[in-house]
């Protein structure tokens, strides 16, 4: 077994710390079973008389374990010999979408049940694979890779589908969400949440100071890509920078900078003029995303238990270079497009009391003036851009009676049509069946 003992009382509570791994057979450690109230026996009491433990059961050096216990993290609450099964009922959708807000069904309806499966594989690799149900009971696989254990050098690789981790927000699963709905820039900007199958490398540097890079290579189905995808070579490419770390004893901040280029290639957009007329159009080209985020949490000598405040915040600009085929099927005229968007939303989630947060996000887009080439105007014009800027406002409460389960009232004041402003109410339910790893920072 391992322990993490106090070895040093200076500095912050997180130094000081040394990883050790126990010999069960060492003189002084005995074990009692603990049975449960089902008649099984899980888990043990263990007792420590006078045990002494030899320097060659050090992991890493003195006072630094808890460089090395961070990244055991991912794997509690989850045991590595049997899977863990996690059911989140989240993402629930608008209770008054235009095409069904006289469905009285629509409003009371399953929002999303994901099944997660995770464990190791050997002492080198570990698995997972996130299976979506929709309400439609359409089936989709959001995740599913193998990742490394064991590479060394603060390296690890991670081969398969998976959320790409670039920005804050994108890596997340909804579930761990502080509101109902992802922010209108990551909608509009990167499709919702960008996820990809190839392969993705990450370097922690052995430092006080949190640095984190990483780097991905991947199909680019999804958009800001997609389309074709049978080209041979890489069709996405993203690189991250973060950095993180401590004030004192009761604050800590992460910072990072983004980048993600995609290809697409006869992508679908679909959009409407101003005749109110849906009309398909194709592009291809390339898309460059930059994503600036930071992060900012406060908790009374780093114990959140009572009392805590989040504040986050993330920058998205977007630029998109190459043909746009105007109105397929129709006047199917092509010509070349640049366009650059932005948005950027800025949240603050304060817990006031224990098991009770309160939370508060704004937002805005800035959908900028695309160039069409020689016709932009004309075409502009018959697209119906007007340089509108979307913008939402949302206020959140949430309950959670345990860490398995959440109760939501969320209400948003959305913009993001030009001419409409739509109240919408929330009422979410989660929850989380079977052992489940921790969530990141």
């Amino acid at each position: 077994m391992f322990c993490l003992v106090r070895t040093s009382t200076s500095g912050k509570p997180q130094q000081g710390i040394t990883f050790l791994l126990l010999d069960m057979d060492t003189p002084g450690i005995s074990v009692k079973p603990i049975i449960t109230l089902a008649g099984e026996h899980e888990v043990n009491q263990v007792f420590f008389d006078g045990v002494r433990v030899p320097k060659s059961g050090r992991v890493g050096e003195e006072n630094q374990g808890w460089t090395v216990a961070k990244y055991l993290l991912e794997f509690e609450r989850g045991g590595g010999s049997a899977p863990g099964l996690q059911v989140g009922l989240e993402r629930t959708r608008r209770i008054a979408a235009a095409a069904h807000e006289d469905d009285p069904a629509h409003r009371r309806r399953l929002a999303e049940t994901e099944i997660a499966f995770a464990a190791s594989i050997d002492p080198w690799l570990r698995g997972a694979a996130f299976v979506a149900v929709q309400p439609d009971d359409s089936v989709s696989v959001e995740e599913a890779w193998v990742q490394t254990t064991a590479l060394g050098r603060g390296f690890s690789l991670k081969a398969g589908r998976f959320f790409s981790g670039i920005g804050y927000l994108n890596l997340r699963h909804a579930h761990t969400w502080d509101f109902v709905d992802n922010p209108l820039a990551y909608q509009a900007l990167l499709g919702g949440q960008y996820g990809d199958d190839g392969l993705q490398l990450t370097w922690v540097a052995p430092t006080d100071l949190l640095v984190e890079l990483g780097a991905e290579i991947g199909r680019g189905r999804g958009f800001p890509g997609g389309g074709d995808t049978s080209r041979n070579g890489a069709g996405m490419r993203a690189l991250s920078a973060h950095a993180g770390g401590d004030v004192g004893v009761s604050h800590s901040w992460r910072a990072g900078l983004s980048m993600l280029e995609a290809k697409a290639n006869g992508q679908e957009l679909v959009a409407t003029d101003t005749a109110g007329a849906t009309m398909a159009h194709d592009f291809s080209g390339n898309t460059r995303v930059w994503i600036a985020d930071a992060v900012w949490k406060w908790a009374p000598n780093g114990n959140a238990t009572r009392t805590s405040f989040t504040l986050q915040g993330e920058y998205l600009r977007s630029t998109r270079r190459g043909e746009l085929v105007y109105d397929v099927g129709g006047v199917d005229s092509a010509g070349a497009l640049r366009a650059v968007q932005s948005g950027w939303y800025l949240q603050g989630v304060y817990q006031f009391m224990p098991r009770w947060r309160l939370g508060l996000r704004t937002e805005r887009l800035d959908s900028g003036t695309p160039d069409y080439g020689p016709d932009s105007s004309s075409l502009a014009a018959s697209l119906g851009a007007t340089g509108y800027r979307p913008h939402r406002n949302t206020l959140m409460v949430d309950f959670n009676p345990s860490e398995f389960s959440r109760v939501r009232l969320q209400f948003a004041r959305d913009r993001a049509r030009e001419g409409i402003a739509d109240n919408q109410i929330f009422l979410q339910y989660q929850m989380s069946l079977g052992a489940h790893g921790a969530h990141g920072y």
